[in-house]
């Protein structure tokens, strides 16, 4: 698939994206580092997952070119004790078939933007293994500083894996208190 990322479009999730999403993150499962998980949930689970994020208030956008969804990405509760509730993480996965479009610049953008106009005030990636340099990369480009690192904390693919965390301000971040 080629393009600029100019040719596409940010929107809300829909039912008729699942699949796609399915498909998206089922790849990532078997094949990546970015899901921790081994066993692709199929996807009335992953519209489960889709309902909770939205019934919790969070977004969840896909990007879509000429009708294809090319990727998606949301937010949810960084911790879930009361104290963090200005706080989220993000998840984004594109296709295998639109890396290097643009497509998680626009979605990153998106969703930073509609997180500060929610009140958001810190914005969290934590990211599948300190050899994930394209994840790390894109975060750092992003505005995100890296954070810490947890040492093999995870197994999967025969080997021991790493969380890098990384922490973003989102409007005036911890400069003044929240509304």
């Amino acid at each position: 698939m080629s393009g600029a990322a100019s040719d596409m479009e940010i929107s809300d999730v829909s039912d008729d994206d699942l699949a796609a999403i399915c498909d998206i993150y089922a790849f990532e499962v078997l094949h990546g580092v970015s899901s921790w998980e081994e066993t692709p949930p199929d996807v009335a689970e992953i519209s489960r997952r889709r309902d909770a994020i939205l019934a919790a208030g969070y977004p969840y956008r896909v990007a879509r070119k000429d009708g294809v969804v090319l990727g998606y990405a949301y937010v949810s509760a960084y911790r879930p004790r009361p104290a963090y509730r200005y706080t989220v993480e993000n998840s984004i996965y594109i296709s295998r078939h639109a890396q290097r479009m643009g497509v998680g610049h626009l979605l990153l953008s998106d969703l930073i933007a509609v997180c500060t106009a929610k009140g958001y005030r810190q914005m969290m990636a934590v990211i599948g293994d300190s050899n994930n340099a394209r994840s790390i990369d894109f975060h750092h480009k992003m505005g995100f500083t890296p954070i810490g690192t947890i040492r093999s904390i995870g197994y999967k693919f025969g080997r021991w894996l790493d969380s890098v965390i990384m922490q973003r301000a989102l409007g005036d971040g911890e400069r003044t208190p929240p509304a």
